[in-house]
């Protein structure tokens, strides 16, 4: 039976990519800062935060799969730059502590497959959610860089660039063109875990709109 990790998984796409693991017949260990609605034999969950010093006793090591779901994004408010760290903290350095777990264990096993939830927002400059952004850049350089240094070691890494998907994180008044359902998401997901590209952008019309706009920004700020 192969075995999985998701961090991030109490609701969005890591809650339904869990139900999804686990009716295709994969055992999942679940970690969230809350508790999970899932029950299932093969579901086992454990509720700590990614940012506490006891999170990564909490990651089982011998897995084949390791998706890491977690994140968080917040408007920029010069009164609380404190929330812009903590996207980093979630969204960068919660997933190279995930790493510093799963990954030597994949390497002695000659095998393994880790899945990076990224962002399009990964290539913006962005006056809005700047931590957001630059977390996600972080993350996605890392992740790509893994994938070249682990392949020869049997370990796949991939890292998923997603754009508008409706989940919490989505909620708001502002427009989220090409906006993904969360079920579209979990699709692109599971098509990674059964292929092991090294990155996958998606929407791909987005991806380009994205660069595009970067362009368009660093313009402004010469």
């Amino acid at each position: 039976m192969q075995r999985a990790v998701v961090v991030g998984n109490s609701d969005g796409i890591g809650l339904a990519l869990t139900r999804r693991l686990l009716a295709d017949g994969w055992a999942v260990t679940g970690i969230s800062r809350r508790d999970s609605p899932v029950s299932h034999e093969r579901y086992e969950h454990r509720t700590v935060d990614v940012t506490d010093p006891a999170y990564p006793a909490a990651v089982p090591a011998d897995v084949d799969l390791c998706v890491y779901a977690a994140g968080v994004g917040e408007q920029f408010d010069p009164a609380d730059l404190a929330a812009q760290t903590r996207a980093f903290e979630v969204n960068l350095l919660g997933a190279a502590r995930t790493l510093e777990v799963v990954v030597p264990a994949m390497v002695a096993a000659g095998r393994g497959h880790v899945i990076g939830l990224s962002s399009l927002a990964d290539v913006l400059i962005s006056p809005d959610a700047p931590g957001y952004a630059a977390s996600k850049a972080g993350l996605s350089a890392y992740l790509l860089g893994l994938s070249t240094a682990l392949r020869r070691h049997g370990v796949a890494v991939t890292t998923v660039r997603f754009g508008f998907v409706d989940t919490k994180m989505a909620k708001g008044g502002a427009a989220k063109p090409m906006l993904l359902t969360v079920a579209e998401a979990v699709e692109v997901i599971m098509r990674c875990v059964r292929r092991r590209p090294a990155v996958v952008s998606y929407p791909r019309r987005m991806s380009v709109a994205a660069r595009v706009l970067r362009v368009v920004t660093r313009a402004t700020l010469r």
